[in-house]
């Protein structure tokens, strides 16, 4: 565990890691108001406990990734896999280490008893998510290493009972997308307790004696106050309380001996329960003064949050030595005086700089600040080049497949997409906060995180561009990481990634996107006008370079490079050739070689010299071929150019576009020697969904079953047709739990961006191992 986070020190660019609770707390204890006193066990402390628990059963071995929709309909099912969920992770140990630092850093406080609390975030809205109150509850214990370890895994495990299972599937919420961090605070026995409710028509102050549980519970009747801000106590009704709760042996007020644990408090081993004398049930559980002093702190917390907020309150310690504190507040809007924006996290990472505006994409300037967050209504792939100066990018349009998306996470930038109306409510020279994980944008306003933190969080990224653990104590691949089967391949197209990628345990370049590497040399012009304007041999010297250096760096290992699939916005590198923008398509793929095919003949150009070269693991990849004649036209050309010399090199094409799911054996006649799957155009293709529409994108993706059964169908006719199958879609590194059908369908490679590949390593290995497993108790029977 390499920190915890002081409810005092929390800074803006933890709230994912804290979750909403405790940085709403932290805003407040920050600005010198009461609360009582805190540390987080930040919410990757629950991911790497889930990546470790030692299990043979793929429903937890694949916890950490799965997206655990169940049938919420079958109850039976529901619980099952609860009990044992939750059963699991009850039963595993938690590392010394954690539960140490936890006790050492709790023993700073004089109590000897502790509470943990869930503070969750969940990095994509929806309207369920607007109150869970009751979903997840407090946990107390003893301020004893074993105590701990105890209650941190009954606060963990909570996320898994059914009702919460059922509460994710019914929000549309996957794991991957909560994060539970824990706030840990002493308890101490308290002479009051309650909350504060505050709207424009007026406030309500609820009050039980003891801890506030009781309330939590439902076990008292609180009293309440009903106050307006103007008149002070307008009406108050006396609740029914017959007990509250203490902490250690010492009773609060009059109270009468705890009655049994076993009786009333099953779970909570430092808190015990007290029957009150008839008298004192029949008192109000504030006297004036302290009622007083809630009504003041609430008057104070209007200029900070709004007219409209809950606070839970207590009075701790001894009548003549009492405190009022703050132990939770509620109002997310106004606490963090920064307005945010929420969209769909493209790419990972956390930057603060200032925002761009460019609100017409077809503007393209000829240079961008360094270092900005770049706010725009969509980005097509000519952009790449700029895109290279930013810190950030915020797109009002776009899903995960877009182009945006795709830049984005090949170049490691932070990034946001489908952020509606971002670039009116944003203003260029504005400090924001970009969240890529969570996809949230904040507009800060001058509280220092914008300065140096912001400035350290901003070149940690940098420093880091493929967000890739920076702990030497858990690099991505050791060498006791277990050998897999099937092929991992990298997506590339960025020459200036080759030396942080090479070293990975890939076995090659699964998809060398030539259309994003040759922006770096075309100089803003398109290939044509450089062979109408007699420099067709420069740009053979630069294309060759290009293809050249990715060769030379992966070889022997092979290098699949698609040749050029323009998209139809590619306006600025399009102003002398005949448009088809009208085409939600365009003339994209093999058939726009067929209109004009001098490109494609000086990239086979290209591919020629590297063999010329030496380089013979240069693989050729045809996109978006829609008919036989298409590809045949393209093996030809092929042919003349004498590739299919060098007897290593083979012509794949992709699987993208869906008349292949009946045309492969027709292709594999004509020559085709592999095929890789392009599950965005197919995606988009098969379901009728723009992958720039991020709305659509939401719901209609790979993990549909028409495009999964397009999937598997592709396997198997490669499969039966005796030749290789890849894919190299956003589909397994966005939703790695399919990564256990694509296996076990037999795919033969899989291809992601840089920064999935860890992951993905680690997926196929579970799923081999399972595979293997099952064979063997098969064996056995």
């Amino acid at each position: 565990m390499d920190k915890l986070y002081w409810l005092d020190q929390i800074k803006l660019q933890d709230r994912a890691k804290v979750g909403d609770k405790a940085f709403y707390l932290s805003k407040i204890i920050q600005r010198g108001y009461p609360v009582v006193p805190g540390f987080v066990v930040p919410a990757e402390i629950l991911r790497q406990f889930l990546e470790n628990l030692n299990s043979s059963e793929s429903l937890v071995a694949d916890l950490p990734h799965s997206s655990l929709h169940l049938d919420v309909t079958n109850w039976r099912q529901l619980q099952q896999v609860a009990s044992r969920l939750r059963q699991e992770i009850l039963t595993a140990t938690v590392p010394q280490d954690w539960v140490n630092t936890i006790f050492q850093a709790a023993r700073e406080w004089p109590t000897g008893c502790l509470i943990l609390r869930p503070t969750l975030a969940v990095s994509t809205a929806t309207p369920g998510m607007k109150n869970i109150s009751g979903l997840l509850e407090s946990v107390f214990c003893q301020c004893e290493p074993e105590a701990i370890a105890s209650a941190l895994k009954r606060t963990w495990s909570q996320i898994f009972r059914a009702r919460s299972l059922l509460y994710w599937q019914r929000a549309g919420i996957n794991l991957q997308q909560i994060s539970l961090a824990v706030l840990v605070q002493p308890v101490e026995n308290a002479i009051a307790s309650g909350l504060l409710r505050a709207n424009s028509s007026g406030w309500e102050i609820e009050a039980t004696w003891g801890l506030g549980i009781a309330i939590a519970l439902g076990e008292v009747q609180p009293d309440v106050y009903y106050i307006q801000q103007a008149v002070g106590v307008v009406e108050q009704q006396l609740g029914n309380k017959m007990l509250a709760y203490g902490v250690g042996d010492a009773a609060v007020g009059a109270f009468l001996e705890p009655v049994s644990k076993s009786a009333l408090t099953p779970d909570h081993t430092c808190l015990n329960t007290y029957l009150l004398p008839e008298a004192q049930q029949k008192q109000y559980a504030l006297q004036e003064e302290y009622l007083q002093q809630i009504i003041a702190l609430g008057t104070q917390l209007v200029s900070e949050l709004g007219k409209t907020f809950t606070i839970k309150w207590t009075i701790a310690g001894q009548t003549a030595s009492s405190k009022l504190y703050i132990t939770q507040v509620s109002s997310p809007h106004v606490i963090t005086h920064a307005h945010f924006i929420r969209g769909l996290g493209a790419a990972g990472g956390r930057v603060v700089a200032t925002a761009l505006v460019i609100i017409n994409q077809l503007q393209k300037p000829e240079e961008l600040p360094q270092g900005v967050i770049l706010v725009i209504p969509a980005i097509a792939p000519d952009w790449l080049p700029l895109l290279q100066q930013v810190g950030g990018i915020i797109t009002e349009q776009g899903g995960l497949t877009s182009h945006a998306a795709i830049l984005a996470r090949e170049l490691g930038i932070a990034a946001v997409v489908n952020a509606t109306s971002a670039t009116t409510l944003i203003k260029t020279g504005e400090r924001l906060l970009l969240d890529g994980d969570r996809g949230e944008v904040y507009r800060l306003r001058g509280e220092g995180e914008s300065g140096r933190g912001g400035e350290m969080e901003r070149r940690k990224v940098a420093e880091n561009p493929l967000h890739l653990p920076t702990s030497p104590s858990r690099p991505p691949f050791t060498p006791h990481s277990p050998m897999i089967a099937t092929q991992l391949l990298v997506n590339l197209s960025q020459s200036s990634l080759i030396e942080q990628v090479q070293s990975f345990p890939v076995d090659g370049v699964g998809l060398l996107r030539s259309e994003l590497m040759v922006l770096n040399i075309l100089d803003g012009q398109h290939p044509n006008n450089w062979i109408l304007g007699g420099r067709q041999a420069e740009l053979l010297q630069r294309w060759s370079k290009q293809i050249m250096q990715f060769a030379h760096a992966f070889a022997p290992r092979p290098v699949f490079y698609r040749s050029l699939d323009w998209p139809q916005d590619l306006t600025s590198l399009s102003n002398n050739l005949p448009s088809s923008s009208q085409s939600m398509l365009g003339e994209r793929g093999t058939f726009s070689y067929l209109q004009n095919p001098a490109v494609f003949e000086l990239e086979l150009q290209a591919l020629a010299s590297v063999q010329q070269a030496g380089y013979s693991n240069v693989n050729l990849l045809l996109p978006f071929v829609r008919t036989v004649e298409e590809f045949i036209f393209c093996r030809r050309k092929v042919e003349q150019a004498l590739l299919t010399e060098v007897s290593q090199f083979q012509l794949w094409m992709m699987a993208e576009v869906p008349s292949i799911l009946f045309l492969l054996p027709e292709y594999v006649k004509a020559g085709a020697a592999g095929i890789s799957i392009g599950t965005n155009d197919l995606t988009q293709l098969l379901l009728g969904v723009d992958r720039e529409q991020g709305q659509l994108g939401k719901v209609f993706n790979e993990r549909h079953p028409a495009v999964m059964g397009a999937i598997a169908q592709l396997i198997q006719m490669a499969k039966s047709a005796g030749i290789p199958c890849s894919i190299c879609g956003q589909a397994p590194a966005l939703y790695p739990e399919i990564i256990d059908q694509l296996v076990e369908w037999g795919i033969t490679s899989i291809s992601v961006e840089p920064e999935a590949v860890e992951r993905t390593y680690q997926a196929i290995a579970r799923a081999e191992q399972r595979i293997i497993l099952a064979a063997a108790r098969r064996d056995l029977k």
